[in-house]
C-alpha cells in the first residue's frame, strides 16, 4: 500500500462556480417572486378656509414668511438670521403682553422650516396664542 500523496505541480486548482450561479439563481427567482410593488400616491389634502371676526385680531401681531424664507413683522421687513433676532423682534413688539395674538401669513411655497423657526420663536418669545392665515376660496 502506498499512503504517501502525489504531488503534482502542474495541476492548478480549480472552483466550480456552478453550484454557486445555481443558488443565486433560486434565490434571484425567490426575491421576485415574493417582493410586491407598491405605488405610492399623493394624499388628495382639502386646505382649510376659515373666517375670523375683525375683533379677533385687533391686537395681533401680523408675521410674514415670504417664498424666499425672508420675515416681516407688521409689515416691516426684518433681517433676522436666526431665531434668537426673531425672539428679540417678538418680544419688543409684543411690549409684555403675553395674550398677544400672533397670526402668521405664510407663503404656499415658504420652507416648512420656516414656519417652524417663526413658531419657536414665538413659544420663546412667551406668544401662545397662534394662528395661521388662510384665503377663501
Amino acid at each position: 500500500m502506498n499512503f504517501r500523496r502525489t504531488s503534482s505541480r502542474d495541476e492548478t486548482p480549480e472552483i466550480n462556480v456552478i453550484p454557486l450561479i445555481d443558488v443565486l439563481l433560486v434565490m434571484l427567482i425567490f426575491l421576485a417572486t415574493s417582493t410586491t410593488f407598491a405605488r405610492f400616491s399623493q394624499l388628495d389634502v382639502a386646505l382649510p378656509s376659515a373666517q375670523a371676526s375683525a375683533d379677533s385680531t385687533r391686537n395681533a401681531l401680523v408675521f410674514a414668511i415670504s417664498s424666499d424664507g425672508l420675515y416681516a413683522l407688521d409689515g416691516e421687513l426684518l433681517s433676522a438670521s436666526g431665531p434668537a433676532e426673531l425672539v428679540a423682534a417678538l418680544q419688543a413688539r409684543a411690549n409684555g403682553h403675553s395674550d398677544a395674538m400672533l397670526i402668521i401669513h405664510a407663503d404656499a411655497q415658504a420652507p416648512h422650516q420656516s414656519v417652524v423657526t417663526v413658531m419657536e420663536a414665538a413659544r420663546q418669545a412667551g406668544l401662545s396664542r397662534i394662528a395661521f392665515a388662510t384665503q377663501q376660496q
